[in-house]
């Protein structure tokens, strides 16, 4: 009974948040919280995942971000993930059509394919887009232009590849976007955060990681540097993927990144938003977990919600 009230009060709390009243500034809307094969996941039939097959409420769409600028009556997309269609018509409804269906342009963090196959609805065979400008790091920028189905889309000027320097911002409009290396499992590409700043706000979108010590920031200073830090929480514990060897894929586990704060002031834990949750992550479904981490004075990122 517990259960169900605590997802009930969530859909409530998007509910409230779709019928926000846009800002006159520049936001964020995140278009989805969970882990490259979204949630529930494919071929789980786990505890996890078994309640999302049965109730479309608690179903996420994979970790995507829209930055929304009103002034300009633009809008771009963080992520091209496999739910794109959804995310796109999702933004469309949310927004009440007051913005173009496509955005003004796709970043994409790296290769992996929660975060960039969403790219061949673009192609001939769906939308047939004419130059959509897609913004990602040289490795990344050479994976698309020399490999299929990729390239394709290149070569028939469905996406117009821009080739972003890291550490340098650029200007969209009234906002800079700043794309940065950290590291990560780099078959195909490199590995970006981003920096992103608005008229109002500092952003910080980190959505894969290996771990915080191993890159060559202070992640401590630089939350401390923005007002909203939107992190890896791919994992809990380092045992939830039970028989899968969890040092094969590995992240920041969400209790490292706790403990790694816990020294911090509320004012600087509560600027981090935890996401892309893996489907074995009991943040993404398990209510006591979810309140014993906002006790503990952090956040978690929900579809919908809205940062102005």
């Amino acid at each position: 009974m517990k259960k169900t009230l605590f997802f009930i009060f969530l859909m409530v709390l998007q509910i409230k948040t779709f019928a926000f009243e846009e800002p006159k500034s520049s936001y964020i809307i995140v278009l989805g919280v969970a882990q490259d094969g979204g949630y529930p996941h494919m071929g789980c039939q786990k505890e996890c995942c078994k309640q999302a097959w049965k109730n479309p409420a608690m179903r996420r769409n994979v970790v995507s971000l829209a930055l929304v600028d009103p002034v300009n009556k633009k809008w771009y997309l963080f992520e091209a993930t496999p739910d794109i269609k959804q995310q796109l018509q999702n933004f469309r409804t949310q927004t009440q059509q007051k913005y173009p269906y496509l955005p003004e342009g796709v970043f994409i963090t790296h290769a992996h394919i929660g975060h960039y196959t969403g790219l061949m609805e673009f192609g001939r065979e769906v939308m047939g887009t004419k130059n959509l400008k897609v913004y990602v790091l040289p490795k990344f920028k050479s994976y698309l232009e020399q490999n299929g189905p990729w390239s394709q889309l290149v070569k028939l000027n469905n996406i117009n590849l821009i080739e972003l320097t890291a550490n340098i911002s650029i200007n969209i409009a009234n906002n800079t976007v700043a794309a940065f290396t950290v590291p990560h499992r780099d078959e195909y590409s490199e590995t970006a955060g981003f920096k992103i700043i608005t008229p109002t706000k500092k952003y910080l979108f980190i959505p894969d990681i290996d771990k915080w010590n191993k890159w060559d920031r202070d992640i401590v200073t630089e939350i401390k540097n923005v007002d909203v830090a939107l992190l890896d929480a791919t994992f809990y514990t380092n045992t939830e993927l039970g028989n899968r060897a969890i040092a094969e894929v590995p992240h920041p586990l969400v209790t490292e990144t706790e403990a790694l704060l816990a020294k911090e002031d509320l004012k600087t834990r509560q600027k981090v938003y935890f996401i892309h949750f893996n489907h074995t992550n009991p943040l993404l479904w398990k209510p006591e977990t979810q309140k014993e981490v906002l006790k503990n004075g952090f956040n978690l990122a929900h579809q919908a919600q809205v940062f102005h």
